[in-house]
């Protein structure tokens, strides 16, 4: 018991104490958030899912931490296999979850998994550590197409999976890691005008008819309030009866009575949003934007590229989902299923969240 005491005194002395007291507040906020949210069902599970991840979460951090990061790469292919296969497997057993459409996740029997969070963490460590092995060659066609076809694995996997909206983070993770490894700014000039070129055909061939949908109502979202634009609409009402300072916890009057479905996951910040206002709204960004600053810095600070890259797919992941929860919450963005970090409901998600945490503080030591 004494060595325990030690080895985790030791974990939180030799850590980046700043991000761990962040990562800290922020899921202890999501706690609060997640019970208040579900005070309506009458139900203690939620948030004791919540509570019990975030202290899972935290002792996986301190184990992936407690292990040197080179280690990880050395590894590569244990690691991209331990995030594919789960991720493969959902093809073929593979359910949806009340309130979703995608199968994209396997049921353990004592409770669910997403395996796609999984892989986030696994592509960190197997598409940083190709990144620097290729780092003086980068920018030449030989070395960045196979770079590139790495990239696009986890991309296409999961958009085949139908979960576009983790697609779409895996994507920004890729183009922030690339060009983190130093590739040319006209690669990823020559890539945006490629994307704009084929917008059209994406718009009208690779788009099915609820993706469009989706799409079109972001610009009015009075169209179809009680159809495709029903939870946006009734997230900016929630949000409106927030007003500054919000109606207080377990009061808001659509969050307690699942006025916006999806209140506890990935509404959540619509739910605070009411709860506790423009206030509430505004320290969930300072902490996630805080938490994902604070990558970058231990990012600068790593004097080996392999460490800078870890943390800056870490930033980019953090970043996507911030920019794209919140711009659905706000109807700027349509509606595409992705959590906010450390605040929606769900296990794997926290747990796979301070996976990541784990990757930058060893880093960090």
């Amino acid at each position: 018991m004494r060595h325990l005491l030690s080895r985790i005194a030791d974990f939180f002395r030799e850590s980046d104490k700043i991000l761990l007291l962040l990562c800290l507040s922020a899921s202890a906020y999501g706690c609060i958030a997640v019970f208040s949210t579900t005070y309506y069902k009458e139900t203690y599970r939620p948030v004791f899912v919540q509570t019990f991840c975030m202290f899972l979460g935290l002792f996986a951090a301190m184990v992936i931490s407690a292990i040197d990061y080179e280690k990880y790469l050395k590894r590569w292919y244990l690691i991209g296999a331990l995030g594919l296969i789960p991720v493969i497997l959902t093809f073929f057993i593979g359910f949806a979850p009340e309130g979703t459409d995608d199968k994209a996740w396997l049921d353990l029997g004592f409770t669910t998994f997403q395996p796609s969070e999984l892989l986030k963490i696994c592509f960190i460590i197997t598409f940083s550590g190709h990144l620097s092995r290729v780092k003086d060659n980068i920018n030449k066609l030989k070395y960045l197409i196979p770079v590139c076809a790495h990239g696009a694995i986890p991309v296409l996997l999961i958009h085949f999976q139908g979960d576009d909206g983790t697609a779409l983070v895996f994507a920004v993770m890729v183009l922030c890691m690339m060009w983190a490894a130093g590739v040319s700014w006209k690669y990823f000039v020559a890539a945006f005008t490629a994307i704009v070129a084929a917008a059209p055909l994406i718009y009208f061939v690779i788009m099915n008819d609820d993706q469009r949908e989706r799409l079109i109502s972001v610009f009015d979202i009075e169209s179809d309030i009680m159809g495709a634009t029903f939870q946006q609409y009734r997230g900016r009402m929630a949000l409106a009866n927030g007003g500054f300072w919000g109606q207080g916890l377990f009061k808001g009057s659509l969050t307690q009575s699942e006025g916006v479905p999806e209140g506890q996951n990935d509404f959540i910040f619509v739910s605070i949003g009411e709860e506790l206002g423009f206030v509430g709204c505004m320290l969930v960004l300072i902490l996630l934007v805080a938490i994902a600053l604070r990558a970058v810095r231990i990012a600068r600070n790593c004097n080996k590229q392999s460490g800078k890259i870890m943390c800056v797919g870490f930033f980019g992941m953090m970043l996507a989902q911030i920019v794209i929860n919140i711009g659905m919450c706000i109807a700027l963005l349509p509606v595409i299923g992705v959590t906010l970090p450390f605040f929606s409901a769900g296990g794997t998600s926290l747990i796979c969240m301070y996976l990541g945490v784990g990757l930058v503080l060893s880093v960090y030591k």
